[in-house]
């Protein structure tokens, strides 16, 4: 029903920890950023901003011509629409998972891709970039932290897609340099997402990708 077009990445886990929840038949599209496949033009139909993930529903809501949809805060939300799960009908409690769904988006992911990029991957190593994500990055920690507290999904008081965006992105604590001791409610929250039967699906799904 759905093509996945997907790497092993905290964007692309995303996609994959939804559809195996939701148990929806899909098919995984292997795109190779190290060997450039994100810029195929046949990919780039799909995702003209060249980023994975992206997907193909060949049974849409709409009952029309299959459809293709790019950024994964987007797949997300269309996921839980089309399926009803995932993100609750009640106005205050989808609202609240939708900010931190785009928070995720706007701030948690970039900035810890920021800090993958300058602290792992830069060929030049320049300390005040270093500096400023791994400080932004534990920022971003605290604030979640804070909500974890009150909460015990960052959707609220059930796992929902705000959970699904956050959690891959914690997975490279260590190389984000941060010391998850620090932050115990984060700590108990990855543990529950850890012990979710399609969490582990989704993951070892990765690891046949990468091979």
């Amino acid at each position: 029903m759905i093509d996945l077009y997907y790497w092993p990445t905290p964007n692309g886990h995303k996609i994959t920890l939804f559809l195996e929840e939701a148990g929806l038949d899909y098919r995984i599209v292997p795109v190779d950023i190290g060997k450039g496949d994100q810029f195929k033009p046949e990919f780039l139909a799909l995702s003209p901003n060249n980023k994975m993930p992206a997907i193909v529903d060949h049974a849409p809501v709409d009952g029309g011509a299959p459809l293709s949809i790019f950024e994964s805060g987007e797949i997300l939300l269309y996921l839980a629409e089309k399926t009803g799960r995932f993100l609750s009908s009640d106005p205050r409690s989808k609202i609240a998972t939708l900010e931190w769904l785009f928070w995720q988006m706007g701030g948690f992911g970039p900035m810890l891709g920021q800090n993958h990029h300058f602290s792992l991957y830069a060929p030049e190593k320049i300390p005040y970039a270093i500096k400023r994500y791994q400080e932004e990055t534990k920022r971003l920690y605290g604030v979640l932290e804070t909500r974890l507290e009150a909460h015990p999904f960052v959707s609220g008081e059930e796992y929902g897609i705000a959970d699904m965006a956050t959690y891959p992105w914690t997975r490279t604590w260590k190389e984000q340099g941060v010391d998850l001791e620090s932050f115990p409610a984060i700590e108990a929250w990855r543990e529950t997402i850890e012990s979710r039967p399609a969490t582990q699906r989704a993951l070892a799904k990765a690891e046949v990708v990468k091979g």
